[in-house]
């Protein structure tokens, strides 16, 4: 499995470097450029913006060769009004400490400053690529935050409303094809802003909650309502709410006829998978005064077919043309690779060309890419919970929910990084919340080659009010599922999150989609309320009494989770050294969604149980240890009751949340500087498809398998080793396991009363030919766990005896095979355990380089075991300078290698 990882981080690494830097929107055509300054995206525009009441000009003048604006700021696009502010140092860097806080008056927020403080202009010049000149040019906005009028070149082009409406213009009658051109764009925020501290007495929200989105005025508008605060960002919000350009902006050149929203829908006759058919349909518009005609043309690569329509269409019509197999038998595929989920298959696509050709001429060419699967859902199930199925197979949900970047910073880069943690830790669905956005076409790219599963929900939460503007928020719907509904990752449509839907909108997704499941809202048909969502005692994961709610790993839950706090390397970016140590209860609550996950209290109180420490260097490193415990026990149990394998029926579960947001303390796998934390690499272990786990309620262990076949003759060996690394105790078990199944409570692991008062679990899984397939290493204490709600047990409290651990001496090999890989070999030659050990990419000036791919870490060796990690980086993210490799461990001496 690790060597399948390194080697598919490795391909992703290469794809990524050799491209262009790629953009986060689909090209629209093959002659295209980003009109982008930010360094993030692809294409080079100059931008500038000023604020609206400060410009006396007149929108013909501000689009017109005739207005100078070099005084106005530099603007960054795609981005934010704050983003930009920031960058030209209007404002202090908002992720900082906590400046952000909206009583400290440092960034106005704009329920205090009023709206027209954040509306802008935007502007910039360009000129047409000679290969443009002539075709029919085109400008497209991929994304305006709230509502634009767009002008160019003196004239009026149109305007955009909605966050999440693509506009397309048509531009040929004013563009200049040889000189400068001149865009400007007006950007007026929301009209809602609304505003934290005031809380409504009447809410649409989830029963007992009324505390996040602010008094829940900014649901008024179809934008991302996270941005007015919740708890699992900042808690009084983003100061300009995301008012601006914050999607690429196209420049692209077509024929007369223009082709638009290509989809494929995969039938199979299930559960026979030997052929399928496909249905595939294009919208076609004639841009032109006249009629057209000519040829649309279809390609599949993998299988070769090829296909055609001849067709005719009026001047200014749009029609949708439709090929099956009645007309097209080749669309019959014989034995078609199937898409598959991470762990049930492969993740096959075949692409598809169509292109409109007049008189032997292509006009216009778009490609896209598919999936041949079926994704259904029922309730067909013990208690009637939600499951999902693939290919008419029940798949095990070990999922996640997925948060925005706050600030809208988001960037290839960025999202390619999150999405390969995410695959590298085991997760198969993530659920897009309802308060963030709708995520870019490269988002869905990923999720397809990775085989990662997508719920999306669509922009209204129980803690928000209802659009005020109930058809701008279908056009933004309508817009955003033509867009997605191609991708075979795409898996399920939700309206909102603990709400209930726009009248009209299951009906409009139907008209646009009818292959896939929907539902309301994201806690009914089989979906039960959420939580526990704090650091709680582990022990109350396995005897499942996390949450005040009563049992929650039952079914099927949407959120489910706990924090883990960012390694040092990333806390010391965070805020003044000041607050980091002695720990400034204020700034670190600001950083945890005002104290909501309880980083301060429970789990500082989880960290102290391995000793109080001396400084925020030695905290960080013990309080990994609590992350790694809390996220695996959590995998764990919810492996032990996966379909009714344990003493509960299980279809699948979302962890809340995934990913950090802001710069904070409660961060998750990765934290918001994209450096893992032990939390990704224990998940990695609890997730991995085959599994031997231990409980540390009953002490048993079970083996999980995600595969979908079964496996014989294996077995289970069972070492318990004391405080001096002594084997005290050994048991092996053969057993056969299930295809997709669990062995529960295989045997119970004995611990002899005399033990030390830590010791540890050492769990081998081998194949019928002796060869170990993985492991698991448990630390555990003898304390008695003395019920829910304490700070007791073996799997969190009496750990002060690990500081007696003996210093051991580790030989550590690093061989850097090129500028983007090292591959690294740790061996313990000592006679003691070497526990819980870090490797960690810096550059020569002590930076950690972020978005760093290690297939393995916060590991321990026993005496004379080794392990080999490859690290997968980017250049880039060096500062070109020299690299070195700190490695570090709970009883080890630190080394330093140069590489």
């Amino acid at each position: 499995m690790k060597a399948t990882l390194s080697l598919l981080i490795l391909n992703f690494m290469l794809c990524l470097c050799h491209a262009q830097t790629p953009s986060l929107s689909i090209p629209s055509s093959n002659e295209s450029i980003f009109l982008c300054n930010n360094v993030s995206f692809s294409g080079r525009s100059s931008w500038k913006m000023q604020r609206y009441n400060i410009v006396q000009e007149n929108a013909s003048i501000i689009s017109s060769k005739e207005f100078n604006s070099k005084n106005w700021l530099n603007a960054i696009v795609p981005g934010t009004v704050l983003t930009s502010l920031v960058n030209d140092n209007v404002y202090p860097d908002p992720y900082f400490g906590d400046i952000n806080k909206r009583n400290k008056h440092i960034i106005p927020d704009m329920a205090d400053s009023g709206r027209e403080f954040y509306h802008y202009w935007y502007r910039t010049t360009f000129k047409v690529p000679t290969s443009f000149t002539q075709k029919r040019i085109h400008i497209k906005f991929n994304g305006i935050n709230y509502k634009a009028n767009v002008w160019l070149n003196g004239k009026q082009i149109g305007n955009i409303a909605g966050m999440f409406e693509e506009k397309d213009f048509d531009v040929t009658d004013i563009i200049n094809k040889k000189e400068e051109n001149i865009l400007a764009v007006d950007v007026d925020p929301v009209d809602v802003p609304g505003q934290s501290g005031i809380k409504l007495e009447k809410r649409n929200g989830a029963k007992g909650e009324n505390s996040n989105g602010g008094d829940g005025l900014i649901g008024e508008n179809v934008t991302m309502l996270m941005s007015a605060g919740w708890d699992f960002t900042f808690d009084d919000g983003i100061r300009d709410r995301n008012t601006g350009i914050w999607k690429e902006v196209e420049l692209y050149a077509t024929g007369d006829i223009v082709l638009n929203n290509p989809f494929v829908v995969s039938y199979l006759p299930l559960p026979d998978t030997s052929y399928s058919k496909e249905i595939i349909s294009i919208d076609i518009t004639n841009l032109s005064d006249h009629t057209q005609s000519g040829f649309l043309k279809g390609k599949i690569k993998e299988n070769g077919i090829e296909f055609e329509k001849s067709i005719t269409l009026s001047a200014h019509e749009t029609k949708t043309f439709i090929f099956n197999t009645n007309e097209y038998p080749a669309l019959k595929f014989n034995h078609p690779k199937l898409w598959w989920p991470i762990n049930k298959g492969q993740q096959n696509l075949y692409n598809l060309d169509f292109s409109f050709v007049q008189s032997n001429k292509t006009t216009h060419q778009i490609h896209t890419q598919f999936g041949v699967r079926e994704i259904t859902s029922d309730q067909k199930t013990p208690d009637s919970s939600r499951r999902f199925l693939v290919n008419g197979y029940p798949v095990f949900i070990r999922g996640s929910n997925w948060v925005p970047e706050a600030m809208l910073k988001n960037s290839a880069e960025r999202t390619y990084t999150e999405l390969l943690y995410t695959h590298q830790s085991g997760i198969n669905m993530l659920r897009l919340w309802g308060g963030g956005i709708a995520e870019s076409d490269y988002f869905f790219h990923l999720c397809d080659s990775l085989g990662i599963l997508v719920w999306t929900e669509y922009w209204i939460t129980g803690d928000t009010r209802f659009p005020d503007d109930k058809q701008l928020y279908l056009d933004n719907l309508k817009s955003t599922v033509l867009r997605i509904r191609n991708h075979p990752s795409l898996a399920y449509y939700v309206s909102s999150n603990e709400s209930t839907e726009v009248a009209g909108a299951h009906e409009l997704i139907q008209s646009l989609d009818s292959s896939r499941g929907y539902q309301m809202q994201s806690e009914c048909c089989g979906v039960h309320d959420g939580s526990p969502y704090k650091y709680e005692n582990p022990m109350q994961y396995f005897e499942n009494t996390a949450s005040e709610r009563g049992s929650r790993i039952d079914g099927f839950n949407p959120e489910y989770g706990t924090p883990c706090l960012p390694i040092y390397e990333s806390l010391k970016k965070m805020m003044s050294k000041k607050d980091l140590w002695p720990i400034n209860d204020s700034v670190w609550n600001y950083l945890d969604g005002g104290g909501f996950h309880q980083m301060t209290t429970k789990y500082k109180d989880a960290v102290n149980q391995f000793g109080y420490s001396k400084s925020i260097e030695e905290f960080s490193e013990k309080a990994q240890l609590v992350g790694a415990m809390n996220y695996r026990s959590i995998w764990e149990v919810w492996n032990f009751n996966k379909f009714a394998y344990g003493n509960k029926f299980a279809s699948g579960f979302f962890f809340w949340y995934h990913n950090s947001p802001i710069p904070q303390v409660c961060s998750r796998l990765y934290d918001w500087y994209l450096q893992p934390t032990a939390a990704l690499y224990y998940s990695q272990n609890g997730t991995e498809p085959l599994h031997a786990q231990f409980d540390y309620l009953t002490n048993k262990v079970s083996v999980y398998n995600d595969y979908r076949k079964s496996f014989k003759d294996y077995k289970v060996v069972a070492q318990v080793y004391d405080i001096n690394s002594k084997k005290v105790w050994e048991h092996e078990v053969n057993t056969d396991i299930p295809s997709d199944g669990v062995v529960n409570n295989l045997f119970e692991i004995y611990f002899p009363d005399n033990i030390s008062q830590v010791h540890f679990i050492n769990l081998i899984l081998k194949n019928k030919e002796g060869k170990q397939v993985t492991s698991s290493f448990y630390w555990r204490s003898k304390d008695k766990y003395q019920g829910a709600w304490t700070l007791t047990g073996p799997a969190v409290s009496g750990f002060d005896e690990l500081n007696q651990l003996p210093q051991t001496i580790i030989h550590t090999q690093a061989v850097n095979i090129n500028n983007k890989t090292i591959k690294i070999t740790v061996k313990n030659e000592s006679g003691s355990l070497a526990f819980f050990n870090q490797l960690l990419l810096e550059n020569i000036d002590g930076m950690a380089v972020n978005a760093a791919f290690y297939t393995d870490n916060f590991f321990s060796l026993l005496p004379g075991e080794s392990k080999t990690v490859t690290i997968s980086y980017l250049k880039e993210n060096t500062d070109n300078k020299a690299l070195q490799l700190i490695v570090k461990g709970y009883n080890i001496k630190e080394q330093v290698i140069k590489l």
